[in-house]
């Protein structure tokens, strides 16, 4: 093991994530009672320029109304881009008037880690000039050539980053691929066209001790396409996907949620490593299978999950 070592920042339970119109009250409302594990309420794409002012005022009224913590949410915001004149206000009226509710931000586009440093730069005065007791974390959406290409260098970052996501559309148009839906395969190439991207952030997130999320599969008529690529995520490491319909919540909960039997596995791992070190070996077998130190810490990821769901269901 290199004597470099980037611990996870922040864990947090991600299996499922949707995504809410902040422009939509009764969408943001219903999500509220969803069983979904986080929720980001959007700014960007899936609001129109005529409707970001007035989508900020309902997220804004949304985080303080209801108590997302006692539905066992996490919150974030998708802000609009660097790149736009609605950023700063998104940052400034949302977090000034409603940040002591948000867990997160996430940052769209995010090309570069002077990006990041932007938005936490202002994250930073607002926070300490409204006197807030905890810290909003960041989240970089990488759906840009620029942004896969520096991919690296924006997780080892220093600041509040914890997660990254793979925007699929934005990165299919930066990269101009050919594609059928939003997150689906293209049937001319292959294999999955997608997973050297996903490969490559999943590896630059476990490098640096961040969260690894997948993003949309457009097609919400489609749960076994859907289901087909949450499984090729999580086959790489990610740990989460989104949701861009109720109905492909408990979809990503599934999939992302270890099976009993791995859980069993796992507790059994560690009991019989435990029995092994005692007997002065550092290694045992298990269901005629060898077993070591590698062995304990994949069981331990597992169990970590496993841990997190059962937290939240108590």
């Amino acid at each position: 093991m290199s004597y470099t070592l980037h611990p996870l920042k922040k864990q947090r339970l991600q299996r499922s994530e949707l995504a809410v119109p902040g422009s939509n009250p009764s969408m943001i409302e219903k999500a509220a009672e969803s069983d979904v594990d986080y929720i980001f309420l959007d700014l960007e794409d899936a609001v129109a320029p005529p409707e970001k002012v007035q989508a900020r005022k309902n997220i804004i009224e949304a985080l303080n109304d209801i108590d997302w913590k006692a539905k066992g949410k996490t919150m974030s915001i998708r802000i609009n881009g660097l790149d736009t004149h609605y950023m700063y206000r998104d940052v400034v009226d949302i977090v000034e008037q409603a940040g002591q509710h948000l867990d997160t931000i996430l940052v769209p586009k995010v090309g570069v880690p002077a990006d990041l440093y932007t938005v936490e730069t202002m994250v930073s005065q607002i926070e300490e000039a409204m006197g807030f007791t905890h810290q909003i974390g960041i989240e970089a959406l990488i759906e840009t050539a620029l942004g896969m290409a520096n991919v690296e260098a924006i997780a080892a970052a220093p600041g509040r980053l914890e997660a990254m996501h793979f925007g699929v559309a934005d990165y299919a148009a930066s990269n101009r691929a050919r594609t059928v839906v939003i997150g689906g395969l293209n049937p001319d190439y292959p294999g999955d066209q997608w997973h050297f991207a996903l490969s490559r952030m999943t590896v630059a997130c476990r490098a640096y001790g961040l969260r690894a999320i997948d993003g949309p599969f457009g097609d919400f008529s489609d749960p076994d396409g859907y289901i087909l690529s949450a499984k090729r995520a999580a086959a790489l490491g990610i740990e989460g996907k989104w949701a861009i319909h109720p109905s492909q919540i408990a979809m990503a909960n599934d999939v992302f949620s270890p099976p009993e039997a791995e859980v069993t596995r796992a507790r059994r791992v560690i009991k019989e490593l435990r029995k092994a070190e005692a007997a002065g070996k550092g290694a045992a077998s298990l269901d005629g299978k060898m077993i070591d130190a590698a062995s304990e810490r994949m069981a331990n990821n597992v169990l970590t999950v496993a841990d997190a769901i059962a937290a939240k269901n108590s």
